[in-house]
């Protein structure tokens, strides 16, 4: 899987990509059936008893379930690409192997073991606080959420949004509008912006806003394994 010339402009210029049709209907039944197996997950957080909003998630343990395995694997070379410019433009030293197993092994090596993709659950009056989900040192600039509730039959509400906090200026929002089985890659913690000077540092958050009815249950894929 991998992106076309034509995608790279809203993700380098408001942080966000929406890429339709990811899972089939029955696929995302198929990951939310999984919540009912307890074993398949490592941890647990109730998000109101952390201050992050209202709601549950819930992070896999490795082996990943087929699909989430396959999507992390396979969209991950053209992330990269993406990654290693956006890193060349900041002016980092950061680089990205074009693997993902490369990648995971330096995450590893820096003591970054557990898997990091989860599913989270939403229902009436729940919400998802602005956020950044960063587990260690090693941070990849480029994540990835799929909607696997249908909008308007499932769920009211819940929209994805993105916050981009721009230097010297107040913050700018942004919401991508996703249907059942959509993705959507967004920057991680930051992307860069051009500037009379070359390119600054943009700092990005992410969350979801008020289910008004029903239940919204979204799957997580974040490159990076945390610590």
């Amino acid at each position: 899987m991998s992106f076309d010339t034509h995608d790279f402009f809203d993700l380098d210029n408001y942080g966000a990509v929406r890429l339709p049709g990811l899972l089939s209907a029955a696929q995302c039944r198929d990951i939310i059936a999984c919540w009912e197996s307890p074993e398949r997950f490592r941890s647990e957080v109730v998000m109101e008893h952390k201050g992050y909003g209202s709601g549950t998630y819930r992070y896999f343990d490795y082996p990943l379930p087929d699909p989430v395995a396959r999507l992390r694997t396979s969209l991950y070379p053209s992330l990269a690409t993406i990654a290693n410019r956006w890193a060349e433009q900041l002016g980092g030293d950061a680089s990205f192997p074009a693997d993902h197993q490369s990648y995971l092994d330096q995450c590893h090596a820096a003591g970054q073991t557990k898997a990091t993709p989860l599913i989270l659950r939403y229902g009436e009056g729940d919400w998802n606080a602005l956020h950044q989900d960063i587990y260690g040192d090693c941070v990849f600039p480029l994540q990835l959420a799929i909607l696997l509730s249908e909008p308007e039959k499932d769920f009211t509400g819940g929209e994805f949004v993105l916050s981009e906090q721009r230097p010297r200026m107040q913050s700018r929002p942004e919401v991508v509008q996703l249907a059942q089985g959509d993705g959507v890659v967004f920057a991680t913690r930051e992307r860069p912006a051009p500037s009379k000077r070359g390119y600054r540092r943009v700092q990005m958050r992410h969350g979801v806003s008020r289910i008004r009815s029903g239940n919204r249950w979204t799957l997580g894929i974040i490159f990076h394994d945390a610590g």
